[in-house]
């Protein structure tokens, strides 16, 4: 089994900054990719920020520049920090990691459960 837990959401003015963590635990050989998604109110998932296992980042248009995408690969967390927020950004944010659990299986992708972030004008 593998977990996520997420931690970091919550009620922000706009402007303000917020942090995101997810640590995976569990049966954990190695992580590749992490990622953040989120889904606003209404409208589908959609992606964030990604970090490869190499430290390559992409981000989404909507928050470059002002969201930064980070791994701890000791501590099997990606962290999500989050700048000047918007009421646009307001939306559950979810992490996404690729897991591998055993060396003779494939990796495949794991969520968070989810964590409620909601920016105020």
């Amino acid at each position: 089994q593998v977990q996520l837990v997420e931690s970091g959401g919550g009620l922000v003015q706009a402007g303000g900054s917020l942090r995101l963590s997810c640590a995976a635990s569990g049966s954990v050989l190695s992580i590749y990719a992490m990622g953040w998604y989120r889904q606003p109110p209404g409208k589908q998932r959609e992606l964030v920020a990604a970090i490869t296992s190499n430290g390559g980042t992409t981000y989404a248009d909507s928050v470059k520049g002002r969201f930064t995408i980070s791994r701890d690969n000791a501590q099997n967390t990606v962290y999500l920090q989050m700048n000047s927020l918007k009421p646009e950004d307001t939306a559950v944010y979810y992490c996404n990691i690729d897991v591998r659990k055993r060396w003779y299986e494939r990796s495949r992708l794991y969520w968070g459960q989810g964590t409620q972030v909601t920016v105020s004008s």
